[in-house]
């Protein structure tokens, strides 16, 4: 099993059990989450409760919850929604950060497409939702989230310089 952390913080984000899908020139991955329920899961065990004095919810967690499946597996902290401006600061910020821990092939191949894949983030801002990792660490990478026309579902995106792969 692969598991991606973040180059900065160290946050687990993303694994293999997840696949994805390369944008802008393999800057960005892109993620299909999946909204599941957690909870509420009735065991048969084959013994009759009202004999045995139990009531017909016993045994029975009546706190099933809905999550996404990335979001609850990585424990990905959302945070607030940013302004154009603020989304800016924080891209340049990251690309500094970033690139310091970034070398020779990867460098240039960050460097060259950073400024498309921005773009198109930029283009989405006001559809995206912000998380990051568990530590919720201020200099760490961002992971997005948003709906695509239509999907019930959201979708992942992840800069993929920013990972690096741990095999577990």
């Amino acid at each position: 099993m692969l598991v991606y952390q973040d180059k900065l913080t160290g946050d687990e984000l993303l694994s293999d059990s997840f696949p994805y899908r390369e944008l802008e020139n393999g800057v960005l991955w892109e993620v299909d989450g999946h909204w599941v329920v957690q909870g509420a899961a009735e065991f048969d065990i084959g013994a009759n409760p009202s004999a045995e004095g139990g009531g017909d919810d016993e045994g029975v967690d009546d706190q099933a919850v809905k999550v996404v499946d990335i979001v609850d597996t990585f424990r990905l902290q959302e945070q607030p929604t940013f302004e154009k401006k603020q989304f800016i600061t924080f891209m340049k910020r990251y690309i500094k950060n970033l690139s310091a821990k970034l070398e020779g092939e990867e460098l240039e191949c960050f460097k060259k497409n950073i400024e498309s894949a921005t773009k198109f983030l930029l283009g989405k801002l006001k559809d995206l939702q912000f998380f990051v990792g568990e530590s919720m660490h201020d200099d760490g990478g961002l992971v997005f989230a948003y709906y695509k026309d239509g999907a019930t579902d959201p979708t992942f995106l992840y800069f993929a310089h920013g990972l690096n792969e741990i095999k577990c």
